[in-house]
């Protein structure tokens, strides 16, 4: 029997980059789908697939409480006239709000996915309570919890955020047909259209332009390493975030010799000019890009925390060092971009992809979820 299955997220580019193998699920499957976000850019490829979008009026990445109550607004008079079977909400704001809203609408089932706590045990005890807190109480609204890191999933049991029947391993995956490796022709004429040399050894990052992604880090280690290392930076602005770039990290990145490409929906074509991946980030919840260069055969360097710990088996396909050391960045960076280590790792990256990473299984967990039975 047909459903209507809602997602509720902050903005329409989380609905395209993170949910879009999930909405295509539930659209084969016969179920209508109804995007629910702050309206951009994204909303018109998305109609394209089938989905049907309704906007969130005020809902904004920010932090503005005049504007969350909008959008809180927004979502109750949503839900009262589209009356949707499945209420599915991501993202921490909508995350919050929107399980308590859904269940109060009365839809008859509410599903909420933590793509990664907002806060990690590594954090001042206060933003710990008050994180797990605001958690726990939005928790205990929904019907299914389900959990992308292990780890959170073990964190939510332990400190009861969320009750345990409700919890489920959701995990993460790419599209592995599209992010897989390339032979060395495509290779080379990918580099060539970077303006990028063949004896460059290419250290590629995919992400957001946010203080926390660790991008002044990485910087600072390409420094140290030098030629005939290139960075390759790809990825978007982010204003709305309190902790954009500074134009000067990215100025010096660019005279140190840096690739800029902005934003680039063809991010397959830019793994295939890549030599190895780094992901030298402070906080992460499951890292898509990171797998998405595993399965590209890339090898990944990435920080130890939640997350790149689930994508990274250190010394097999990569290798994990500590948050915002430059020097151990650098180390890391030559050990893996040595041949025959380059190779052997992105050969066990690109299986471990195919073994856990596989996108085709989260889907299946969503939509089993979608059959869960309400309180």
């Amino acid at each position: 029997m047909s459903r209507k299955i809602a997602h509720l997220t902050t903005v329409d580019l989380s609905l395209h980059y993170l949910l879009l193998a999930q909405i295509d699920g539930s659209l084969a499957a016969g179920d209508e789908v109804l995007g629910i976000s702050a309206r951009g850019p994204h909303v018109a490829f998305l109609e394209e697939r089938g989905m049907r979008f309704v906007e969130l009026t005020g809902s904004t990445r920010s932090m503005s409480l005049r504007q969350d109550l909008r959008a809180i607004r927004s979502l109750w008079r949503i839900l009262r006239h589209e009356r949707p079977d499945v209420l599915h909400t991501h993202n921490p704001k909508p995350g919050l709000y929107g399980r308590i809203v859904g269940r109060l609408a009365g839809v008859p089932l509410v599903v909420h996915t933590t793509h990664g706590l907002y806060a990690t045990p590594d954090d001042p005890l206060p933003k710990r309570l008050l994180v797990y807190g605001l958690e726990a109480i939005a928790s205990r609204f929904s019907h299914v919890e389900l959990v992308q890191n292990p780890e959170d999933l073990e964190l939510m049991g332990r400190w009861h955020i969320a009750p345990r029947r409700k919890l489920r391993l959701l995990g993460n995956g790419v599209d592995l047909e599209r992010f897989q490796p390339v032979d060395e022709t495509q290779r080379q004429h990918e580099r060539a259209a970077l303006g990028l040399q063949a004896q460059d050894v290419v250290v590629g990052l995919v992400s957001r332009l946010v203080a926390e992604k660790g991008i002044e880090d990485l910087t600072n280690a390409m420094a140290l390493v030098g030629p005939p290392f290139r960075l390759l930076l790809v990825g978007p602005h982010d204003p709305d975030k309190s902790d954009a770039l500074a134009p000067a990290v990215l100025d010096r990145a660019a005279a140190a010799g840096a690739v800029l490409t902005g934003h680039r929906a063809d991010v397959e074509r830019l793994y295939a000019a890549m030599d190895l991946f780094c992901l030298p980030s402070h906080r992460e919840g499951f890292p898509r890009a990171a797998m998405e260069a595993a399965a590209s055969g890339l090898p990944v360097v990435a920080t130890n925390i939640r997350g790149c710990r689930q994508v990274v088996d250190p010394g097999v396909t990569g290798a994990l060092v500590p948050v915002r050391d430059a020097k151990a960045l650098a180390d890391a960076l030559q050990t893996c971009a040595a041949e025959p280590t380059r190779h052997t790792l992105g050969i066990a990256g690109r299986a471990k992809a195919i073994t856990d990473f596989d996108e085709a299984t989260v889907v299946a967990r969503v939509l089993a979820a979608y059959n869960s039975s309400s309180d």
